[in-house]
């Protein structure tokens, strides 16, 4: 496949993807591509500072970030999920926010409630902000809320807004949902419904480590060593600013149509009883764009479709109950239609 564009800044955006006509607009004639892209490597090596030997996931929540993205984190227990996400805040300058989610959580505890407030004219209501009016809101094991708690995530998440008492208040940009959900544990969790989990943009697994990682991380955090210090590496301004600019990273027709050709296959396998949605072939697209931004280049290739689909395609797609009896994975699925 056709691999390789030549990029300027300020070229037209893929079409296909401009999903945020009112997004801030920066003027990129003044900015090089190269250092925002250091920028970003940047960004990766002090969340390693912390984070030992999740160099894809890592990779991954990068990927999402640049894409104004959600994501959704899976693991077991103990594994730094929580301490992955405060770092990656703390190196690029955005506002934290945690939810822990509860089986009694409201949804007023997530957007916030109206108050009465004394005043010299008198007492008034008054909007109190929630947790989710922050840059990167941490929602730890969404799925210990109830459905309708959860459903006050989804405006949040697609919207890039909150509506309560009748008023319409913008979140503050950017603007991410990092969710994460225990897969060992199920007793009292309500699962997310197809809805929702489309709505993130990719289903990021976290793994264990090695056992040279897992050294370290011992010898770090369990024998006195210091706690590496964070730096702030990416501004806020220049983020927005990348941003915009993975938008504009361009790709070649055929690597385009292939995404598409693989997203729809997922709607014919006879492994697969619901197939993902255009949805699925858009976010692909972009998230390829941004691991090609992640990894220096000025175009997209066919490897870094192969990279996203996998996260981007397994939490869109049901298997049919022949295949789960035959202990086939989405990511089975989606390795063999790559092929």
């Amino acid at each position: 496949m056709t691999d390789k564009h030549t990029w300027n800044p300020g070229d037209d955006a893929d079409s296909m993807l401009s999903t945020d006509p009112e997004s801030e607009e920066f003027d990129l004639s003044d900015l090089r591509i190269e250092d925002l892209q250091e920028s970003v490597s940047a960004v990766r090596d002090e969340v390693g500072k912390r984070i030992i030997g999740q160099d894809d996931v890592v990779e991954r929540l990068l990927v999402c970030v640049l894409c104004d993205g959600n994501a959704l984190l899976e693991s077991n227990p103990g594994l730094g999920k929580t301490t992955l996400v405060r770092t990656l805040a703390a190196a690029t300058d955005l506002q934290f926010s945690r939810i822990q989610n509860t089986p009694d959580l409201m949804p007023s505890d997530i957007t916030g409630t109206e108050i009465i407030r004394e005043t010299t004219d008198g007492r008034e209501f008054v909007f109190e902000r929630g947790p989710i009016f922050a840059n990167v809101v941490l929602a730890d094991e969404i799925n210990r809320a109830t459905p309708k708690t959860q459903s006050a995530l989804l405006e949040a998440m697609q919207e890039k807004q909150v509506t309560a008492a009748g008023q319409t208040y913008t979140l503050p940009k950017p603007f991410f949902v990092l969710a994460t959900q225990n897969p060992i544990d199920q007793g009292g969790t309500y699962p997310l419904p197809e809805a929702q989990t489309d709505r993130f943009l990719m289903k990021i697994v976290v793994d264990y480590p090695s056992f040279e990682d897992e050294r370290t991380i011992v010898k770090k955090y369990a024998e006195g060593e210091k706690v590496p210090d964070v730096e702030r590496v990416l501004s806020h301004e220049h983020l927005l600013a990348a941003q915009q600019l993975v938008r504009q990273v361009p790709i070649a027709d055929d690597i385009r149509d292939g995404v598409i050709e693989l997203v729809r296959r997922t709607r014919e396998d006879e492994a697969i009883e619901f197939g993902a949605s255009p949805r699925a072939s858009m976010a692909l697209v972009l998230a390829a764009k941004a691991r090609a931004f992640v990894h220096g280049r000025t175009h997209v290739s066919w490897e870094d479709v192969t990279e996203m689909a996998a996260p981007v395609i397994r939490h869109r797609i049901i298997l049919d109950f022949r295949a789960e009896r035959e202990g086939l994975t989405p990511d089975d699925v989606v390795a063999r239609l790559l092929e």
